[in-house]
């Protein structure tokens, strides 16, 4: 365990043992130089409920350790007193994990949490509602899928990917609906992204197979 990890993991431990070293201080040397220890621990009390560990989690999540990630999720006992940018991404990271092990109802509530606690920036705002029109789909409430999509897209993603995922689910809920001009419209929309990830691409020509047989 790297000293990274020790300041995370035991923030309120080594808090502790600061404030007991600046005590001694005080009363065995000076309390002219104790305020410094004093001061450490508070930082680390306050670093302890404002952030948490989840300054780990991008290490976590880039070697593909999805279960390590979890568990420092896990660690976070007071999410509501983490600072709201980083509250609103561990919310977001909790409903992926919700929605990997199909608990949409969970997804979708800590989805909402974290559009409560504001987006540090508008393509995670837009992957959020993205998510949720994916939920509401998955639910069949086809009125809430497409209201939450649509808002996706005009607040902005963050690859073309997405946003060419988004579009695609706008075509299919309108061909639902048998409205096969937006259909295209959005189908369009969807390959003028040029998306590059494999399932989104053949999702596209899977599709475009049946848009090739809508009249007009």
């Amino acid at each position: 365990m790297n000293l990274r990890k020790i300041l995370v993991f035991y923030r309120i431990p080594i808090a502790i043992g600061l404030i007991a070293l600046g005590f001694l201080v005080g009363f065995q040397v000076t309390w002219w130089i104790a305020w410094i220890p004093f001061l450490v621990a508070l930082i680390m009390i306050a670093a302890y409920f404002l952030i948490g560990p989840m300054t780990l989690i991008q290490g976590y999540m880039e070697s593909g350790d999805m279960e390590g990630a979890e568990k420092l999720l896990k660690l976070v006992k007071y999410p509501d007193l983490l600072y709201k940018p980083i509250r609103s991404s561990y919310y977001m990271l909790q409903a992926n994990f919700s929605t990997i092990g199909d608990d949409l109802d969970k997804a979708e509530s800590q989805l909402r949490k974290g559009l409560e606690s504001g987006m540090p920036e508008k393509e995670y705002e837009g992957t959020a509602y993205l998510q949720l029109g994916a939920i509401a789909q998955k639910k069949g409430n086809t009125k809430e899928a497409f209201e939450h999509l649509r808002k996706a897209v005009s607040i902005g993603l963050p690859d073309k990917d997405n946003e060419a995922t988004a579009y695609l689910q706008l075509s299919g809920i309108c061909i639902q609906r048998r409205d096969f001009r937006n259909a295209k419209i959005y189908f369009n929309k969807a390959k003028a992204c040029k998306a590059t990830n494999p399932q989104v691409v053949e999702q596209i020509k899977e599709l475009a197979k049946y848009i090739a047989r809508i009249p007009g």
